[in-house]
């Protein structure tokens, strides 16, 4: 039960913190589909940080270090999506689905390239591996093993609260995602919130990357991508009504069911069942399709989001 207290509150984390850069992303107006590429990139990025980090680096370095590397590999990504959408205009979902499909070919080739010039040429693989750098994130509580990313994702979901309600930032991003020629023509940026949006999304979305590939895991395939926590987390943030208290709810349901498709071994009772494990891989999946199917009709989702910014327009 411990390790199934521990699983679920790791994907929760990560849950949350990609699921509030979605929200961040939409309340401006922009949908972004590509939150799982973006959480791709932005494990490249602190994985390989851990792996180039020399021996006997502070813990406290390390956790600086590998956090502002995702968050800022995760923000340089999302930038494709902003200029795609905001400037170009183009199809907001086409632009998502290419960033994701982008993502994991460009990690593979990367890792693989940065394996081959470490390894002079033995090593072709996009795997790596960050066994001791990992350890700077965890912490213990009783026989309970928690990781730093936890408290993180708890501080900035309380953050994210604040800055959404109670901020003239807010304010400003959610007029832009009901109503943007009102607030553009009371003297609001809106192509600058936009932005503000998706590069937002951008950073919680490589926060969420590497806590997926690096708190309950020390080596990771790129080739994998990131296995569709990005959609897992988008499922999160329409349950939850794009608000972050119910974002953060909606995480810890979803992060249960992931967790338990991982420890369902080393529980007595779901073992004595005899189901397939296939049916624990699955159940994310299941209940994100059931749940959407019975919350959607009543969700209700910013007005202008999809929908390009023209100031022309009245």
């Amino acid at each position: 039960m411990t390790l199934l207290v521990q699983y679920t509150l790791i994907y929760a984390a990560v849950l949350i913190l990609v699921a509030l850069g979605g929200m961040f992303s939409e309340r401006s107006g922009v949908i972004n589909i590509g939150l799982e590429g973006i959480m791709v990139f932005g494990a490249m990025g602190g994985a390989m940080t851990m792996v180039l980090l020399p021996a006997g680096t502070a813990p406290g370095l390390i956790v600086i270090l590998v956090l502002l590397v995702s968050a800022l590999v995760g923000m340089v990504s999302s930038l494709l999506l902003a200029v795609a959408c905001i400037n170009f205009k183009a199809d907001q979902t086409l632009a998502g689905t290419a960033l994701n499909m982008l993502a994991t070919a460009t990690a593979t080739v990367l890792i693989k390239a940065f394996n081959t010039k470490r390894s002079n040429g033995t090593n072709f693989s996009a795997i790596l591996d960050y066994i001791e750098p990992r350890k700077a994130f965890l912490f213990k509580i009783g026989d309970l093993e928690l990781s730093w990313f936890i408290v993180i994702a708890i501080l900035i979901l309380i953050v994210s609260t604040i800055v959404l309600y109670k901020t003239k930032f807010g304010l400003r991003l959610r007029a832009c995602g009901e109503h943007p020629q009102a607030a553009g023509s009371v003297g609001i940026n809106v192509y600058a919130m936009r932005y503000s949006g998706v590069i937002i999304s951008g950073a919680l979305g490589g926060l969420g990357g590497i806590i997926y590939i690096a708190a309950a895991t020390s080596t990771w395939h790129f080739d994998m991508g990131v296995a569709g926590a990005g959609f897992l987390a988008l499922a999160v943030m329409i349950f939850g009504q794009w608000k972050p208290i119910r974002i953060a709810l909606a995480a810890l349901l979803f992060g249960l069911f992931r967790a338990l498709s991982n420890v369902y071994m080393g529980i007595d009772w779901l073992v004595n069942l005899q189901i397939n494990g296939t049916i624990y891989n699955m159940l994310p999946y299941i209940v994100s399709l059931i749940v959407l199917a019975f919350t959607s009709k009543k969700s209700r989702a910013p007005k202008a989001e999809g929908i390009p910014y023209d100031k022309g327009m009245r």
